[in-house]
């Protein structure tokens, strides 16, 4: 019948307006029998590692018209992207013992019946954790925006907003494995010095002592941007636009300047896509995932094992941790990609 055991998880208490609080999420205790229900596709799974990322908040908030990802439910177990240990399977790819990242529950165990985003892990032998981050999501999500989107060309000028985060690290290092110039913001001294002296940035500035974030892009970028891996939205997207170069391509990933936002800012410098011929295109990485993300793989084991991208993580330990966590990437309170280790192996 497969034993039953107690089962921590992470649930929304409320929906959220404004900036989400620790409060509006609890951890409570239930239990789960780990055996995958019979005559079933499903599988029990133990969750190792889970994904703090910003698009989460989106569904901390009840939608009238539906989003690209459903709303959480008030009283239900928060979902995301982790790393997880296969228990008991009735899926004939899966079997107990398999390594696996997806998306799964914060908490203990999960039971998984949508195998949409799922993937075995194929090396081991890199830590598993980074399948949260720079082999996972993230990392798959820098590579789509930079090179699917951004298509760079060696000498190009790249601009990255929220550069010191899960993604930002990424396309910095992709750009100057590219031949570009980079620059990047971010929200304070420690991280404009990290992206300068570990990711390898041409430049950076801290945003929150910039009077004039105008004056800034063309400190960094006297002659424009070509590419800007768009991260921020409001006034960061406004000042850029001034900035960039013709037949500039901006690869529009998110706007977290906006989701706490009950009322979103305008954009004033929107007529420049006119003369200067720009291309603005969004991108949700689920979209690439069957095409892309075996040669991103790859592409990514392969500079890692050479030590061609560096990698920081902020790990938060245990599953209560979690809360403060997801609420802190809305503070910038982060360094790197922001996870949460719930058990070792």
């Amino acid at each position: 019948m497969g034993e039953v055991v107690g089962n921590k998880k992470v649930v929304l208490k409320n929906y959220v307006t404004g900036i989400p609080t620790e409060g509006d999420m609890g951890v409570v205790t239930e239990t789960v029998r780990l055996k995958a229900p019979e005559g079933s596709t499903a599988m029990i799974v133990k969750n190792l590692y889970l994904s703090c990322d910003p698009y989460m908040r989106s569904r901390m908030t009840k939608h009238d018209e539906p989003s690209y990802v459903p709303d959480f439910v008030p009283g239900q177990v928060i979902t995301g992207y982790g790393v997880f240990k296969v228990v008991d399977s009735t899926h004939p790819e899966f079997k107990a013992g398999d390594l696996a990242w997806g998306t799964t529950g914060w908490e203990e165990y999960s039971v998984i019946t949508n195998f949409e985003v799922l993937f075995k892990i194929n090396h081991p032998e890199i830590p598993l954790s980074y399948y949260t981050g720079v082999l996972g999501m993230p990392g798959f999500t820098a590579y789509v925006g930079f090179y699917e989107i951004g298509k760079p060309k060696e000498g190009e000028q790249v601009f990255v907003s929220a550069a010191a985060g899960a993604v930002g690290q990424l396309v910095g290092q992709f750009a100057k494995l590219t031949g570009c110039y980079v620059a990047g913001s971010a929200g304070s001294d420690e991280k404009v010095n990290l992206l300068k002296n570990k990711f390898g940035f041409d430049g950076a500035f801290n945003y929150k002592k910039e009077q004039d974030l105008n004056a800034a892009l063309i400190r960094c970028f006297p002659r424009g941007i070509d590419i800007y891996f768009e991260n921020v939205g409001g006034p960061m997207l406004d000042a850029v636009l001034l900035n960039m170069r013709n037949h500039g391509r901006i690869a529009a990933c998110g706007m977290i300047s906006q989701y706490n936002r009950e009322k979103h800012e305008g954009v004033h410098n929107l007529f420049c896509v006119v003369p200067k011929r720009l291309r603005i295109e969004g991108f949700v990485v689920f979209d690439y995932y069957a095409s892309s993300y075996q040669k991103f793989e790859d592409m990514m084991v392969q500079h890692l094992k050479e030590g061609r991208i560096t990698y920081v993580e902020d790990v938060a330990e245990g599953l209560e941790r979690a809360p403060a966590a997801l609420t802190g990437l809305f503070e910038g309170r982060n360094v790197g990609k922001q996870l949460v280790a719930v058990a070792k192996e």
